[in-house]
């Protein structure tokens, strides 16, 4: 990635969805600025448009360093989550848990539901997984292979974690496109790849949200009389201290799941791939030790991805922050991608380094409650997949720039042409 000059710190608007067209280098060098010159930076919050039902709220602070991350998220009672933690606009409640779950919520309810989920993880369903990721991946890879080039977005990256997670809780393949459909729709942020021109954007989004509910509220009463052993069953079955997930609940789970569980690994290997063929020295040296070098570069793939942008907290109570004095209600836009690139943590972060350690990244998201239920799982897609591509499709790399997503909260790509040898080994 190229270093551009630094900017001057007043023209930096991150509530302008042109800032976020930008080129990437451009972006990182603001967020520098903002880090050196004003790391806790006020902004108005985004124009509404007139589709949109939402009030414009009163602004927001742009939190920017890594200490500051950290810090807010180990401390919930402080800084929470249950106003939305996915939006920088106050939204409807029945809303924000429809499409964020337990992300969106505080202790008690928020513990409630992740102990609940994390007993249906049990070592029985995770080694399960862990099996079919390889197999997955294998098939994805053969499917491409003969023809020298493909989408990687769109036949390889994406793949995978999309049908980890159907396989996982019970989607039929017949399902999968729309599956994937749905959740680039809720993700999209408008853009008009997703929401056609001239559709309402919010009845869009709540439609893709209803049908991922329907199809979960459908598996779900069925497997109430036919369990088996996917993770379905297992979350409509689990109880810890008498208490169950609601279908209601396992619905907005499911959306959860597959939004998180399928977005940031698909993003996170598909940066991977775009990084790998303008970093060709970083390359060599992962496939020259794929072993010994992966379980760095999965983590570096993951902070140079970043693939959620943010989150939010909302202070509940007068506080004060790296000399800043916050007061009840402020929001505060916590950009990982920022605390990323701090210099103040990362030895050279602006560069590709596979062999980078130690790599504290926040990728997953800060240290505390709401720390990545799936980051083991994410972890260990992007390792197999890489092995195997490394294995089968030795020489692939990008063929053309990413056509990357527009949006402030998810550093996505949509397409990203690639080739390789036909027939691979």
């Amino acid at each position: 990635m190229t270093t551009h000059q630094t900017q001057s710190v007043d023209t930096i608007d991150l509530s302008d969805l042109e800032f976020w067209a930008a080129p990437w280098a451009d972006r990182e060098a603001a967020f520098k600025t903002l880090r050196e010159k004003r790391p806790i930076a006020f902004f108005e919050e985004p124009e509404m448009d007139e589709s949109m039902p939402f009030p414009q709220g009163p602004g927001y602070y742009a939190i920017t360093r890594y200490h500051d991350i950290v810090e807010m998220s180990r401390h919930p009672e402080l800084f929470c989550s249950g106003h939305s933690a996915t939006s920088i606009f106050d939204m409807p409640q029945e809303f924000l848990e429809f499409f964020g779950s337990m992300i969106n919520m505080d202790d008690p309810r928020h513990a409630r539901l992740r102990r609940i989920v994390s007993a249906a993880f049990n070592p029985r369903m995770v080694s399960s997984v862990e099996q079919s990721i390889q197999a997955v991946a294998d098939s994805i890879i053969d499917k491409v292979r003969e023809a020298g080039e493909c989408d990687f977005v769109t036949q390889v990256s994406s793949r995978l974690p999309l049908q980890v997670i159907c396989d996982m809780m019970g989607i039929p393949e017949s399902d999968y496109d729309a599956v994937f459909h749905a959740s680039n729709v809720i993700l999209s942020m408008g853009d008009v790849e997703y929401i056609p021109e001239g559709a309402d954007p919010v009845v869009t989004l709540l439609n893709a949200g209803a049908e991922l509910a329907a199809l979960m509220e459908g598996l779900a009463a069925f497997r109430v009389d036919n369990p088996t052993d996917d993770l379905t069953s297992e979350l409509l079955h689990a109880n810890v201290d008498g208490e169950s997930l609601t279908h209601a609940e396992l619905s907005s789970f499911f959306i959860l799941l597959l939004v998180a569980g399928n977005e940031t690994t698909r993003n996170a290997i598909s940066h991977g791939l775009w990084a790998l063929t303008e970093h060709p020295d970083q390359r060599a040296a992962w496939m020259a030790d794929v072993d010994g070098v992966t379980p760095t570069a999965v983590d570096e793939i993951v902070l140079w991805a970043t693939p959620v942008t943010f989150m939010r907290r909302t202070v509940t109570g007068p506080t004060t922050l790296s000399g800043h004095d916050f007061k009840e209600g402020d929001k505060c836009i916590l950009f990982y991608n920022s605390a990323n690139r701090d210099e103040e943590i990362f030895e050279n972060p602006d560069r590709f380094d596979v062999l980078r350690t130690p790599n504290p990244h926040i990728g997953f998201g800060a240290p505390g409650p709401h720390f990545c239920l799936g980051a083991h799982l994410a972890r260990r897609e992007i390792t197999v997949m890489y092995k195997e591509l490394f294995k089968h499709l030795p020489d692939i790399r990008a063929a053309a720039e990413p056509d990357r997503l527009l949006s402030s909260f998810i550093n996505g790509i949509k397409h990203l042409p690639c080739t390789f040898s036909p027939g691979g080994v």
